[in-house]
């Protein structure tokens, strides 16, 4: 009698601590802390966060209906289908369209900031970054994006996803804040 456990599931399992396979060896006990203790210094982090980067180029002109009134997001309100005026996307989202850019995303590390695999930032390269602000940082030649914390003179990145790590800078690695993220555009309907 053979017993069905319903198979994997998505997300399951351990999460990977490198990218890369791993393999399975017998090592001698006395050196189990010693090679952990290696492997935890020697850890490369892998900043592949950012899938693509387009600049952006107003080449259109679109007039979409704003509607005077604000939606509630509670109880709807009686109807009200006063459309005031048009919106122009161009001006309502690039603000400085010479420094302005479409970056894709390639990970769940700021899921829980609402931007997951797929997503498209508009980041804007001619803002200067603050405390607290999601940017598109370089480290080692890698992209990656992540809420920047700056407390006195030093600062570093946190991951908005507990599954992935907070980068602290090691004495040879390089911040270069790259531009900071003004909008994520995401698709509701799949």
């Amino acid at each position: 009698m053979s017993k069905n456990r319903g198979g994997s599931r998505e997300g399951s399992g351990r999460k990977p601590n490198y990218n890369e396979p791993t393999k399975t060896m017998r090592v001698p006990e006395s050196r189990i802390i010693e090679i952990k203790n290696f492997l935890a210094e020697n850890k490369k982090h892998a900043f592949d966060d950012v899938a693509s980067i387009t600049l952006v180029t107003a080449s259109t002109f679109m007039q979409i209906p704003l509607a005077s009134e604000k939606i509630a997001a509670g109880f709807p309100s009686p109807a009200q289908d006063y459309i005031d005026k048009t919106l122009d996307m161009n001006e309502h989202l690039v603000k400085n369209e010479a420094s302005t850019f479409v970056v894709k995303v390639a990970s769940l590390s700021m899921r829980d900031a609402g931007i997951e695999i797929d997503d498209e930032l508009l980041v804007d390269r001619s803002l200067e970054a603050k405390h607290e602000d999601i940017v598109i940082a370089l480290i080692d030649n890698e992209f990656t994006v992540k809420r920047l914390m700056v407390e006195g003179d030093n600062c570093w990145l946190k991951a908005e996803n507990p599954d992935y790590d907070d980068i602290h800078l090691k004495d040879c690695q390089e911040l270069l804040i790259w531009g900071v993220v003004t909008f994520v555009i995401k698709s509701f309907r799949k």
